[in-house]
């Protein structure tokens, strides 16, 4: 080993070392990697070892890692200005630009968006809106829902296990299974909203079936209550649709974005309509304020994202893309794939399969993760931008893994 290799060696000890000691940790078991660059579909680490990423930072980044557009975006506004208020008092070019897209590609009666700064905070607009619109105080969720994890969207997990060391948490939430008709009763004339994710995502990516979402949406409307619908993962082109939504014949009061609306940077959204939204600037004032919401950088960033999605064939290739995975990950361990578009779970038989499976295809270059609720799920979301290739390669070092452990 040559003298530089040796310092370099002693550095990267170093900074895993201070990685563990000085960076809050969210499991005992974090993977680890210290990456060097991304770029495309592949992720590098410091020894230069070339990742094919199958899960875009957790559906965050869905033109894959420093497209030239977003790169172009916030190299441009950084010229220009970064913060210089807080949200809503200054007239800033991205967000009105980036707020106008919104409601171009939404229904009419969703035309106003509030930018907040991740996926969680919007849930904490959205569920403030709706008890402020409504006047009441009951929110309807799902069981094994997973809307965020400050304490309003925690409120809403419907994981007890998860929830009980923060408790108390928000009251006056309730509890209705998805997918089942027969509980729509629990909504009631008290239900300030209900609100469920468009496909479920930590309980497996579990789709609506028998128009559940459009039934919800009838039952809201008959007593009074809003429809919240948190896209923050199905949302921004993932399943064939820009939003998830429209593939299940209903528009929601309110819709939640986040995660790949930023192309790879934090953002969080809610839209509503412009009568809606009105009631968080009086009565009182300031009814929801954030300092970085609508950040220019940012701005910058989820409007090149949404400009790119929504000019080209992106979209529509996610169905496309979807069949090629269905077609090429067959394999006898592999009990069933849901999911729609580029949001997809791989079932296998247990919990040590998945893990097995994980750890080994990341020392094979590919890099997968796991669900928050279903333990027997692979996640599968790569790029949208991900080439047929690409993909066919992915799943060659998925059944190749398989097959070891078979």
């Amino acid at each position: 080993m040559t003298i530089k290799q040796i310092k370099k060696s002693k550095n990267n000890n170093n900074i895993k070392t201070d990685f563990f000691k000085y960076q809050a940790q969210t499991t005992p078991h974090p993977l680890a990697m210290e990456i060097s660059h991304a770029e495309g579909s592949y992720i590098y680490d410091t020894n230069n070892k070339k990742y094919l990423d199958f899960v875009a930072g957790v559906s965050a980044c869905p033109l894959g890692h420093r497209h030239p557009k977003v790169i172009s975006a916030i190299k441009k506004q950084a010229d220009k200005y970064l913060h210089v208020m807080v949200y809503g008092e200054y007239i800033q070019k991205p967000a009105i630009e980036l707020t106008k897209l919104i409601a171009k590609h939404l229904p009419e009666s969703l035309e106003s968006t509030y930018l907040i700064n991740s996926g969680t905070e919007a849930i904490e607009g959205a569920l403030k809106l709706a008890r402020r619109f409504t006047g009441r105080s009951e929110i309807i969720a799902a069981h094994k829902a997973y809307h965020g994890n400050t304490m309003g969207a925690l409120s809403l997990m419907g994981f007890e296990e998860r929830k009980q060391p923060f408790r108390p948490l928000v009251p006056d939430v309730r509890f209705i299974t998805f997918n089942n008709l027969q509980e729509l009763e629990k909504i009631t004339n008290k239900t300030a909203a209900v609100i469920l994710e468009t496909i479920q995502g930590g309980a497996g990516f579990i789709e609506p079936t028998n128009n559940y979402l459009q039934q919800v949406q009838k039952r809201c409307n008959e007593v009074g209550a809003l429809f919240i619908l948190d896209e923050i993962q199905p949302g921004i082109g993932r399943t064939g649709t820009l939003f998830g939504f429209e593939n299940y014949n209903c528009i929601p009061d309110i819709v939640v974005t986040g995660k790949g609306l930023g192309g790879g940077l934090p953002i969080g959204a809610f839209t509503a309509s412009k009568a809606m939204m009105d009631c968080l600037k009086d009565n009182p004032k300031l009814g929801h304020i954030t300092t970085f919401g609508g950040h220019p950088l940012i701005a910058s960033a989820a409007l090149a994202t949404l400009k790119e999605v929504t000019s080209t064939n992106l979209i529509p290739e996610t169905l496309r893309k979807e069949a090629l995975v269905r077609e090429h990950l067959q394999h006898s361990l592999i009990k069933e794939i849901r999911g729609k578009g580029l949001m997809l779970a791989a079932i296998l038989p247990s919990a040590e399969i998945v893990n097995n499976i994980i750890l080994q295809c990341q020392d094979e270059g590919l890099i997968l993760f796991w669900l928050l609720f279903e333990p027997k799920a692979i996640r599968i979301t790569p790029p949208l931008t991900i080439s047929d290739n690409e993909l066919i390669t992915g799943c060659k070092i998925i059944k190749k893994v398989l097959d070891n452990i078979a």
